[in-house]
């Protein structure tokens, strides 16, 4: 349902698609928070547990499924919760189940557990998911119902404060899924082009996190206005070098664009934290620990917003005066003085950014720079999210264990990354490494064998295939050290 006459792109709704897959990570041990849970969850659970035991096939369909499911688990309930959301968002209804967009064009999350689509469409048909999912449409229309207002005010005071209405921003939708087969409380945000969407999962009871909904609400309203002036924002791009410690999130260092709409976003909700109620000494604190983990604009914003609040202008008309006046020299310099902190909070929304490595893009740009402990924490995260290429993430930790002369870790990082590697490159170079660890060690005989592995792999590399004739010619020796 539209949440107000005057927000036609803006919707209160439930999904079967996203009901599907929840109902499907509920059948093979999504527990999570199942204790608080609406009492439908368990119901639903009941049911289709009951359903995908009912005959041979529906066992097998589900044994394939929670195979599938077990094997792309993540360390923590809510990451895998998140892969999962992403992917029902880039589906089309069920029975098919058909993907919005080109396998290229996945969310990278998304992708990691897209093999699983064409066991849930064959799932979903032997656990009789549509006619769960009808015999409690009640319930879920309950849901939109009872959230309706409450969150409709939210998006209201958003606009009134801003003096700006959504239902000027053609093409660009804002949608809020309910669905109660979640951990109650998770929110999961995502920007896919021009389509925003929040997934909540109610509990017993429980009031909706109206922060986190409004958190990406407004990058629905901000998100466009800085794409209208790139260039005004563009010429901000030197405030990235100052910020690269800063805890936040790696996206906010590469890309100016989404710093200068986070920092925006950060400052109004300061402004609109209880005014008169919150005092502003506390205000001005939040206003610090934004700045300390790097939004670093975010004081210039929330001074800013304080001469708009008492202006007549809307921010549609405001907003290219807000970034033309930021001084950049003056920035620059507050934010050299700025001692960060260790961490960050997490950033609720994800954007699509299909297939571009980005941590270990980084990681390797740490490598160059000879920042080893930076590479390796990316390199780290990698692996832990499973968003990467695995093999690719190795070889760099094997490359940091080197470069800390920890010949024992980088042996071992080495062999790890050449039993999952792809790509060539960095399977003939592991085997090249390896070839010179073991020629370090004395160990000349398996040396050779790497070496020559490496030539066999190298057909379209004439660097490596020069590095693994030499190896075999004689034993490898590091360079002298300058004196």
């Amino acid at each position: 349902m539209c949440l107000a006459e005057n927000q036609p792109n803006v919707t209160l709704d439930t999904s079967e698609t996203l009901f599907s897959v929840l109902a499907a990570m509920n059948t093979c041990g999504y527990n999570a928070d199942l204790d608080s849970s609406d009492p439908v969850r368990s119901q639903i659970r009941a049911e289709v547990a009951k359903a995908s035991q009912a005959f041979d096939q529906a066992k097998e369909e589900t044994l394939l499924l929670c195979q599938f499911y077990h094997e792309h688990e993540q360390p923590e309930p809510s990451r895998t919760l998140a892969q999962y959301v992403s992917l029902a968002l880039t589906l089309e209804a069920p029975p098919g189940f058909v993907f919005k967009v080109k396998d290229a064009d996945l969310p990278p999350d998304a992708a990691q557990v897209a093999g699983i689509v064409p066991i849930l469409q064959k799932f979903y048909d032997v656990a009789g998911l549509h006619a769960i999912w009808l015999r409690h449409q009640v319930v879920y229309s309950g849901l939109t119902v009872r959230y309706h207002d409450p969150l409709s005010k939210v998006l209201f005071d958003t606009e009134i404060y801003l003096r700006l209405q959504s239902a000027g921003y053609l093409g660009h939708t804002f949608t809020v899924y309910l669905d109660p087969m979640g951990a109650p409380g998770q929110t999961n945000a995502r920007n896919y082009g021009a389509d925003y969407y929040v997934v909540i999962s109610p509990g017993l009871g429980s009031a909706l996190k109206m922060e986190q909904i409004r958190h990406t609400y407004l990058h629905y309203l901000l998100d466009p206005m800085a794409a209208k002036y790139p260039n005004n924002i563009r010429r901000l791009t030197p405030l990235l070098f100052g910020v690269k410690k800063a805890p936040m999130d790696e996206s906010f260092k590469q890309d100016v664009s989404l710093l200068v709409t986070e920092c925006f976003i950060r400052a109004i909700e300061v402004r609109t934290s209880g005014p008169g109620k919150v005092p502003e000494d506390q205000r001005q604190a939040a206003v610090e620990q934004s700045v300390k983990q790097g939004y670093i604009l975010t004081r210039y914003f929330y001074d800013a917003l304080a001469k708009f609040e008492k202006g007549p202008v809307g921010l549609r008309n405001a907003y290219p005066g807000l970034i033309a006046d930021i001084d950049l020299g003056k920035e620059q310099k507050f934010e050299a003085q700025v001692k960060f902190s260790t961490e960050a909070d997490p950033e609720l929304l994800r954007a699509a950014r299909p297939a571009e490595p980005r941590l270990l893009v980084t990681a390797e740009q740490r490598l160059s720079a000879g920042d080893s402990y930076g590479a390796k924490k990316l390199a780290q995260q990698a692996l832990d999210t499973k968003s990467e290429d695995p093999g690719r993430a190795f070889f760099i930790l094997a490359q940091v264990a080197t470069m800390n002369r920890d010949l024992q870790g980088a042996r071992n990082y080495f062999e790890q990354a050449l039993g999952v590697a792809r790509e060539p490159k960095v399977v003939a170079w592991s085997h090249i490494y390896l070839g010179r660890i073991y020629d370090l060690q004395e160990e000349r005989a398996a040396a050779l064998d790497h070496y020559r592995a490496a030539l066999t792999a190298s057909a379209q590399l004439p660097e490596v295939k020069a590095a693994a004739e030499r190896g075999i010619q004689q034993p490898y020796e590091p360079p002298s050290r300058p004196q």
